[in-house]
C-alpha cells in the first residue's frame, strides 16, 4: 500500500505549524494517517501553476501523473522540473488539451493555474471527472460561472479549495486570533482596502504570427479572440478585460476575501464603484487604471481603491487592508501587520514568516514568492485535511465565489454607473434587468457556458 505521509516532525518545527494548528483546531494535522498517494494533475504550467504544485509536493507524498498546457515549451519545462521535485522521479504525462488529460487519467486532485477565463470550465470538468480541485483566484470571469462551480462542487461532493491563501498566511492568522477575535478592535465600522502597484501592462506590441509551440486558439477557448500580439503569459493577459476582471478581480479579491474572513462577513448588501482609464491612455490595455468601490454591510463600509500610477497612500502598506475599530486600527498585508490602540495598550507588530531554512529549495526556485510560500503550504495542508475528512476547506468554493462575484459586481456597477444589489438566492441583480444580463458573459463558439441548474 502506498503511504500518503506528511512529515509531521518537520512541519511542527515551523512557527507556521503552531499557528495553523490553532487555526484549524486539534484535528488540523490528523491528515498524517496512512492513505494512498493521491494522483495529481495540473492544468496551466506557468508561473503560479508550478508554484502551487511545488508547494503541494513539499507537504505531501503525491504522485504527479499529468500536466497540461497549450504552450509546449512551458509544458516541457514543467515536466522536467516536476520529475526533479517529486519523490518518484517520474516525469508526468504531458497534454495539450485538459479534456484529454481528464479522460485518460483517474485523478484524485486537479490543480488549476490557467488564466481566469478558463477556471470555470476546467474546474467543473475536473469535478465531474471525480477529482477534488484547487483552483486559483478569481474563480471565474462572470457571476453565473461561479454559481455553476459551487453547484458542481456540492452536487458531486468534492472539495474545492480556492487560492485565496491569505486565510492561511501565518501572521494574518495570528492577527485574526490575537487582535480581531480577542476584541481589541471593538466594533469595526469602516474598512479600507487598496492596491497601488504599477502592475497594469500597457504596451503596444505589434501583431505577429503565432509560434508553432503555442496553441493560441485553445488558449483563448471560450473568451473573445484578440489578434495575436505575443505570448499572453504573466502580465499581458491580465491587462485585457476579455480574459479577466482587471485589478479589481485580480487584487481586490484577495483583500476583500481576507476582510470577510477576519470579520465573518457574507454577501455585501449593496456594491457601488466608479473608475476608468484616467491616466495610462496610450497602450492597448483596457482595464481600469483607477477604481474605487464600496461594499456595504450593516453599519460597515468596506472601501476599495486602486491606482496603477502615482504613489501609495501608505508606503508600508501598498497592497493591504485596514480595519478601523472603535478601540484601534489593524493594518494588514502579505508582509506584515500593525495594531495601533486608540488609547490604552501598546502597539502590536508582526512580520511575515519565511521558511528558507526549512525549505532551502525555495531559494533556488525561479520567480517564487518567498513571502507567500508558507501560506500556500498551509493552504495545501488544509485542502488535504478537508479531502480526508470530507469537510469544507478554509477557502471553500462558496466563499471564493462570494469574494470573486463581489468584485465582478463592482465592475458591473462601474460600467453601468449605478449601485447593484445581488440576490444570491434568485441569482439576479435586484430590480435591474440590464445588470442581470451582465452576470453572464457570452462564450465563443463552440464552447458552452455552464448552467448552475444543469452541471
Amino acid at each position: 500500500m502506498d503511504v500518503f505521509n506528511i512529515n509531521r516532525r518537520r512541519f511542527l518545527q515551523t512557527a507556521s505549524a503552531t499557528l495553523a494548528y490553532s487555526a484549524l483546531g486539534a484535528t488540523g494535522l490528523d491528515i498524517i494517517h496512512p492513505l494512498k498517494a493521491y494522483r495529481v494533475g495540473l492544468i496551466g504550467t506557468g508561473w503560479y501553476g508550478k508554484s502551487d504544485l511545488f508547494r503541494l509536493i513539499q507537504v505531501a507524498d503525491i504522485d504527479v501523473v499529468a500536466l497540461c498546457d497549450v504552450d509546449r515549451n512551458l509544458l516541457d519545462e514543467a515536466a522536467t522540473l516536476t520529475s526533479q521535485r517529486q519523490k518518484s522521479g517520474k516525469e508526468p504525462r504531458k497534454y495539450n488539451d485538459y479534456r484529454k488529460m481528464l479522460a485518460e487519467n483517474e485523478l484524485d486532485i486537479v490543480l488549476i493555474g490557467s488564466p481566469d477565463h478558463w477556471h470555470a470550465l476546467q474546474c467543473i470538468d475536473a469535478i465531474k471527472a471525480g477529482a477534488h480541485v484547487y483552483v486559483q483566484k478569481p474563480i471565474s470571469v462572470d457571476v453565473v460561472e461561479g454559481e455553476a462551480m459551487v453547484a458542481a462542487a456540492r452536487k458531486y461532493n468534492k472539495v474545492v479549495q480556492v487560492g485565496t491563501q491569505r486565510k492561511s498566511t501565518p501572521h494574518l492568522i495570528d492577527a485574526k486570533k490575537k487582535i480581531v477575535d480577542a476584541g481589541l478592535l471593538g466594533k469595526v465600522s469602516h474598512v479600507e482596502m487598496c492596491c497601488y502597484y504599477h502592475m497594469r501592462a500597457n504596451g503596444n506590441p505589434p501583431l505577429q504570427d503565432v509560434p508553432e509551440f503555442f496553441d493560441y486558439d485553445l488558449w483563448v477557448g471560450p473568451a473573445p479572440k484578440r489578434p495575436y500580439d505575443g505570448l499572453p503569459h504573466r502580465r499581458w493577459w491580465r491587462t485585457m478585460m476579455e480574459y479577466g476582471n482587471g485589478i479589481m478581480g485580480d487584487m481586490c479579491i484577495h483583500m476583500l476575501d481576507t476582510v470577510r474572513w477576519m470579520l465573518d462577513l457574507g454577501w455585501p448588501k449593496r456594491i457601488s464603484s466608479t473608475g476608468g482609464i484616467y491616466v495610462q491612455k496610450d497602450g492597448k490595455s483596457n482595464i481600469a487604471d483607477t477604481q474605487s468601490a464600496i461594499f456595504e454591510y450593516d453599519e460597515l463600509n468596506c472601501v476599495w481603491q486602486h491606482r496603477s500610477w502615482g504613489t501609495p497612500a501608505d508606503k508600508d502598506y501598498p497592497w493591504s487592508f485596514k480595519l478601523y475599530g472603535e478601540k484601534g486600527t489593524l493594518s494588514g498585508s502579505t508582509m506584515r501587520y500593525d495594531f495601533v490602540p486608540r488609547e490604552e495598550g501598546d502597539p502590536i507588530h508582526q512580520d511575515v514568516l519565511y521558511e528558507k531554512e526549512k525549505y532551502p529549495e525555495d531559494l533556488t526556485e525561479k520567480d517564487i514568492e518567498l513571502n507567500a510560500a508558507p501560506a500556500t503550504r498551509l493552504h495545501m495542508l488544509d485542502f488535504l485535511h478537508a479531502i480526508q475528512n470530507n469537510s469544507r476547506p478554509v477557502a471553500d468554493i462558496e466563499d471564493g465565489h462570494i469574494s470573486t462575484a463581489s468584485c465582478i459586481l463592482a465592475n458591473i456597477s462601474m460600467e453601468l454607473g449605478r449601485p447593484v444589489i445581488y440576490d444570491p438566492i434568485k441569482q439576479k441583480v435586484v430590480k435591474d434587468r440590464e445588470a442581470t444580463k451582465l452576470l453572464e458573459r457570452a462564450y465563443r463558439d463552440p464552447w458552452e457556458h455552464p448552467d448552475p441548474k444543469k452541471v
